[in-house]
C-alpha cells in the first residue's frame, strides 16, 4: 500500500492552503442543540471557495507539483465538487486543467468548472469508466492525474475542515465529544480522523453515508471493500462512489466509530432545516450528516458535536423540491 497522510501532514496541508481556501466558521446550531438538549456545532463547508471542501485536498495537491508538471497540466474526474476545486486551483496556480465529469452532473457544477477555465469532458456513469477516461487522456497529453480522494495530499487537504473546527471549538471552550461528516470516497471523513485523533483523541468519528449505497458501511463491518451496485439512484450526488479505496478504507478502518445512513427524503427535510434555522443553503450530499442527527440516527443527548455540512453546490430544482419538502 502507498504511504498513508499522518497528522503532520495535516498540518503541512493547513500551512500550504493558508490565504487561499477560507476558514469557515463554527456555528451553533441553537435551535437544534435545544430541541435534542445536546450542543450541535455546524462546519459550514459550504461557504468555503467553490462552495465545498473539495479546494482544501484539491489546492494542497496542486500545489505539491513541481514546475514541470505544472506545465504538463492536470485532469482529474468528479461530479463536481472536486472538479471545481482542481479548476479554481488549477486556475490560481496558472495550469491547464481538464475535468471528467458526469452528464448527469447538476448543471450549476459543470457550469462553474468551465467557468474557472477548466477543459469538461462528459460520460455516462453507468456505462462508461470515468479513471479509465482520465487515464487515457493522461497518456495522450501528459496531463497529470488529480483523484477525488484516493491521494496523500487530498486527504491531508481535507483534514484541514477539523483541523479549523477543533481549534475554533477549543477557542470557545469546547471539547467535541462527536465529530461527523459525510462519506462519499472517504478522503474528507479519512482527512478529517487524523485531525481528531492528534488533537482531541478520545472524540468519537462518525460518517454518514446515503441509503442504498452504502459501501463504506459494509466494507467496515466486513472488513473488506465492499462495492456499490449502482453509482446513480439518489439525490446525493456528491457523494456516490462504487467503493473505498485501499489507503481511504485503512484509514477508516482504524479511526471511525461509525458509518450511519439517511434515506433521499431525509436529506430533503435537512436541506430544507438548514436553510430555515441556519440560514445555509447545502447540497443533499452535503447534508447528510445534518439529516442523520434530525433523524435520530444517533443519540446526542447531553454530547458536544460538530457537523460538517460540505459543500452548497445545488441546482434549482433539488433546492425547489427541499423547500417543499
Amino acid at each position: 500500500m502507498k504511504s498513508l497522510p499522518e497528522f503532520k501532514d495535516v498540518l503541512s496541508a493547513a500551512e500550504k492552503i493558508a490565504g487561499y481556501a477560507f476558514e469557515t466558521p463554527l456555528l451553533i446550531a441553537q435551535d437544534l442543540s435545544e430541541k435534542l438538549d445536546a450542543e450541535i456545532y455546524i462546519k459550514p463547508e459550504c461557504l468555503q471557495r467553490v462552495g465545498a471542501f473539495k479546494f482544501r485536498g484539491a489546492f494542497n495537491r496542486l500545489s505539491r507539483l513541481t514546475a514541470e508538471e505544472r506545465k504538463r497540466g492536470v485532469v482529474a474526474y468528479s461530479s463536481g465538487n472536486h472538479a471545481q476545486g482542481v479548476a479554481a486551483s488549477a486556475q490560481i496556480l496558472g495550469m491547464d486543467a481538464v475535468i471528467v465529469m458526469p452528464t448527469d452532473s447538476p448543471q450549476m457544477k459543470l457550469q462553474n468548472t468551465k467557468d474557472y477555465g477548466a477543459e469538461v469532458i462528459t460520460y455516462d456513469r453507468e456505462t462508461e469508466s470515468r479513471e479509465d477516461i482520465a487515464d487515457k487522456i493522461s497518456e495522450e497529453r501528459g496531463c497529470i492525474v488529480v483523484p477525488s480522494f484516493e491521494d496523500f495530499y487530498i486527504i491531508s487537504g481535507q483534514g484541514t475542515v477539523a483541523l479549523e473546527a477543533l481549534s475554533q471549538a477549543e477557542e470557545k471552550g469546547v471539547k467535541l465529544d462527536l465529530f461527523m461528516t459525510p462519506i462519499g470516497g472517504g478522503g474528507l471523513i479519512s482527512g478529517c480522523s487524523l485531525a481528531v485523533k492528534g488533537l482531541s483523541p478520545k472524540t468519537e468519528i462518525y460518517g454518514v453515508e446515503p441509503e442504498g449505497f452504502n459501501d463504506v458501511q459494509r466494507s467496515l463491518e466486513s472488513g473488506e471493500i465492499k462495492s456499490n451496485q449502482t453509482a446513480t439512484g439518489s439525490i446525493c450526488d456528491a457523494i456516490l462512489t462504487f467503493h473505498p479505496e485501499p489507503m481511504t478504507f485503512k484509514i477508516m478502518s482504524d479511526n471511525l466509530s461509525g458509518v450511519l445512513t439517511v434515506s433521499d427524503q431525509e436529506v430533503l427535510v435537512a436541506m430544507k432545516y438548514a436553510w430555515e434555522k441556519l440560514k445555509l443553503v447545502v447540497e443533499p450530499g452535503a447534508c447528510v450528516a445534518l439529516a442523520a442527527v434530525l433523524h435520530g440516527k444517533i443519540d446526542v443527548k447531553g454530547k458536544k458535536v460538530c457537523l460538517v455540512l460540505s459543500g452548497g453546490n445545488v441546482d434549482e430544482q433539488t433546492f425547489k423540491n427541499a423547500l417543499d419538502t
